[in-house]
């Protein structure tokens, strides 16, 4: 098994089921209480990675024009509504008691028959996850993880939403575990898929960055900001910025910290260009693959 796989699986079991873990290991009062601020974290955390570090590593690592990746965000963004659309790729954070004055019996409805609904949406949902996931990891390691860790960030609140709506669905705690769990685990399929799907065609890694950051925008614009759009008092209103803020502000260092210990060995990188080192006789760049490794 290679390294990288290696770090896909990991990283994509931590995302899948670490935060299944953190949802079964609390009370419903207190997901409850927390959940709200997840979410604000976790659309920091989702935005600071498309735009902070996606996006523009995407950019670094291919010689497409501008026009072209930018129709390709354009698409991700359509392919994920469209997908929404017809209930695929389902992110709820939704519950009764989120004080969004959600009817009695709305989780219920939410969780449908025998819990299908949630588990074949999330299940599709983790699987795009653990796509994006190996693909950033196919890129280069450090950003694997930084892509690895925003995924986190979003499950936590997504499985968090996904158990409350189960037990007050009346789901036992044993039965909402096991399904959330089941779901989580798709992350690990579609990261072994994504590796060996992906891996053959290194010239396509910049435009499904992209893609991925399309993902990372579109769960983070349409689903989690509009949550945190609601007239609140200007305390509540302040804990909401500084939860966004705190998401932003550790991709940034996270970013800066891969962009330090990589410098001496993009610098070499640079040197070797100049002097035809790192190229193939043909003149073409070496693959992506774990680039500055």
């Amino acid at each position: 098994m290679s390294n990288t796989l290696l770090w896909i699986i990991l990283a994509t079991f931590a995302g899948g089921v670490l935060s299944v873990v953190i949802a079964a290991s609390l009370t419903l009062s207190v997901l409850k209480l927390i959940v709200r601020h997840l979410v604000s974290l976790s659309a920091g955390v989702l935005l600071g990675t498309a735009l902070l570090k996606m996006l523009p590593e995407a950019f670094e690592t291919t010689s497409a024009s501008p026009q072209a990746l930018f129709a390709t965000l354009l698409g991700g963004l359509l392919f994920f509504f469209l997908l929404e659309k017809v209930e695929l790729y389902r992110h709820s954070h939704h519950h009764e008691g989120d004080g969004h004055h959600h009817h009695h019996h709305f989780d219920a409805e939410q969780a449908g028959r025998g819990g299908w609904s949630v588990l074949l949406g999330d299940g599709i949902h983790n699987f795009c996850d653990g796509v994006l996931i190996a693909t950033a990891f196919l890129v280069d390691v450090r950003l694997g993880v930084i892509t690895a860790a925003a995924v986190i960030a979003h499950e936590i609140p997504q499985e968090v939403g996904d158990y409350i709506v189960l037990l007050n669905a009346g789901f036992s705690r044993t039965r909402a575990l096991a399904y959330n769990a089941m779901s989580g685990m798709a992350a690990v399929v579609g990261g072994v898929f994504g590796y060996f799907v992906i891996q053959p065609f290194q010239q396509w890694l910049p435009f499904l960055l992209v893609i991925a950051s399309s993902s990372f925008i579109y769960v983070a614009v349409a689903d989690l900001i509009p949550q945190l759009q609601r007239r609140l008092a200007w305390r509540d209103t302040v804990t909401q910025l500084a939860w966004l803020a705190v998401g932003i502000s550790m991709i940034a260092l996270l970013s800066g910290l891969s962009h330090d210990h990589g410098g001496a060995g993009d610098e070499h990188d640079h040197h070797g260009d100049e002097h035809g080192i790192g190229h193939d006789h043909t003149g073409e760049a070496p693959p992506l693959t774990n680039r500055r490794f």
